[in-house]
């Protein structure tokens, strides 16, 4: 049977997708809180990015995969407008039921009723070439075959569109022994104290770790077809945004 990574643990790759389920039915409900903590609140500037550099149209289509508590997908909808008037759609989609629940009684709370789908971005229930844009963030590290997502998220782009993936990156060296102190001694304390769940925080870290730097996963978007690949590495290169473009 194949094996992959869970953190730094080697499992099966059956086993994979129901490990990492349990961490984010774990922390779904402080998801928001632990983000702010964990980055000093710099995940909405990095998502502040991304949606600037994704600058959606009214009427044009939108894909938020992994999408979490919705941050983005609200940021979209609010772009693209309703699909009655316009013709847009923001889809929010997650494999994990908790997160995906979250995500969606936030942007009801926002007086947003977009559509919210339980989806595996490794068979996206989408016909090709339907969305404008694809995105994921903080998810694609999570996912057991990265390059089969990604070639989802290309299928399901029309000619001119775009897939963004805003993921941890590779640090500068200068960072990276702060960066490690933080990552696995601060990290799972927080864990601990705020969301009662410190394994968990200490799997993000690793995951991290064993995600493909900045031009590694530059290359593994060019061969899973994207005709031109940029990457904006950020705060250092912790965290980097990649848009894939298809022509």
């Amino acid at each position: 049977m194949a094996q992959t990574h869970f953190g730094y643990k080697t499992v099966d790759e059956t086993e994979k997708a129901s490990k990492v389920a349990e961490v984010f039915h774990s922390v779904a409900n402080k998801y928001d809180i632990m983000n702010d903590l964990m980055s000093g609140g710099m995940h909405r500037l990095w998502k502040h990015f991304t949606i600037s550099k994704a600058a959606v149209r009214p009427g044009q289509k939108v894909l938020d995969i992994a999408g979490g508590t919705g941050d983005l997908s609200l940021s979209f909808a609010k772009s693209v407008g309703l699909e009655r008037e316009t013709g847009g759609q923001v889809w929010l989609t997650d494999i994990n039921a908790s997160m995906l629940g979250f995500g969606r009684n936030r942007l009801i709370d926002k007086g947003y009723y977009l559509p919210c789908v339980q989806v595996d971005a490794e068979q996206i229930p989408f016909p090709n070439n339907y969305f404008d844009l694809t995105t994921v963030a903080f998810g694609l590290r999570n996912m057991t075959h990265k390059e089969v997502a990604l070639k989802e998220m290309l299928r399901v782009i029309k000619p001119g569109g775009k897939a963004m993936v805003l993921e941890f990156s590779k640090p500068v060296d200068a960072l990276k022994p702060i960066y490690d102190a933080y990552s696995f001694k601060i990290l799972p304390w927080l864990g601990e104290k705020v969301a009662g769940d410190s394994e968990s925080y200490r799997y993000l870290a690793e995951s991290i770790r064993m995600h493909p730097d900045q031009e590694t996963l530059k290359t593994m978007m060019e061969s899973v077809g994207f005709d031109k690949v940029e990457y904006h590495s950020l705060t250092g290169g912790i965290v980097a945004l990649h848009i894939g473009y298809k022509y």
